[in-house]
């Protein structure tokens, strides 16, 4: 291989890195907070006084969210793998390429909007006494700390 092949495959390989890079520092940036909703579940158990039917009911809330969840995620994994294998067919953001990251953005936005309907089936199961200070936990998830 001649020295211009060579530093040619050493820039694609770079490029390539740098673009899965990229898209794993988005998906953290630019990932709700809150994704799994076990952080909001976790400080209502902590601070919320439920009686046993919410507990149960909070359970079984919680164990049906998981399962859409995970299915979700794995949907989003497999995105990723195509939006990486677009990058390294196209080595731009060709045709591909956006419409790799047109899907993983679609399934964050269902993943999103899954977890919101979680947070607010719980917030159905609470009493009127109880509402304010779900609501105070769920802003404190979603906000970041200063």
């Amino acid at each position: 291989m001649s020295g211009a092949a060579r530093r040619l495959a050493l820039t694609i390989v770079l490029a390539f890195l740098a673009a899965l890079a990229g898209v794993w520092v988005g998906c953290r940036l630019m990932a709700p907070r809150m994704h799994h909703g076990t952080e909001v579940h976790a400080l209502l158990h902590d601070e919320v006084s439920l009686d046993q039917r919410q507990e149960a009911a909070l359970d079984v809330l919680e164990a049906r969210f998981a399962v859409q969840r995970q299915a979700l995620e794995a949907q989003l994994r497999a995105d990723n793998a195509q939006l990486a294998a677009a990058i390294e067919r196209e080595h731009d953001n060709g045709p591909a390429v956006a419409a790799a990251v047109d899907r993983s953005h679609h399934t964050m936005g269902a993943l999103q909007k899954a977890t919101l309907a979680h947070v607010f089936a719980m917030r159905r199961l609470l009493r009127p006494d109880q509402t304010a200070a779900f609501d105070r936990i769920v802003v404190r998830a979603l906000t970041p700390a200063s």
